[in-house]
């Protein structure tokens, strides 16, 4: 019996430092950095790029070929993909916000 509890307290404890590691990976994007990245697509319109099959969600990783658009004083890139403005990671390319 106690060996039953021990494996399930052990799993309770991997669960839970499951959705810490989950958590410590969550990208907070600012709302002073998307009021930025909104002027500046305002200012300096992107073309779209047409991804066929490519979803665009948080997590999606962004082809190389999709040109990725520096932002004055943000840390993540632009870009227009499908009609639709999308915050990108540098290092990772992978989509961290889409903006509506």
């Amino acid at each position: 019996m106690k060996h039953y509890l021990s494996t399930s307290a052990a799993a309770a404890i991997v669960l839970m430092g499951g959705i810490g590691t989950a958590l410590a990976e969550t990208v907070v994007v600012q709302p002073q950095d998307e009021t930025v990245v909104r002027e500046y697509v305002q200012k300096e319109p992107l073309a779209s790029v047409n991804l066929l099959g490519v979803e665009l969600k948080l997590g999606s990783p962004v082809p190389d070929r999709v040109e990725l658009r520096e932002v004055p004083n943000v840390r993540y890139r632009v870009a227009v993909i499908n009609d639709q403005t999308v915050l990108v990671d540098p290092d990772t390319r992978e989509i961290v916000e889409v903006l509506h």
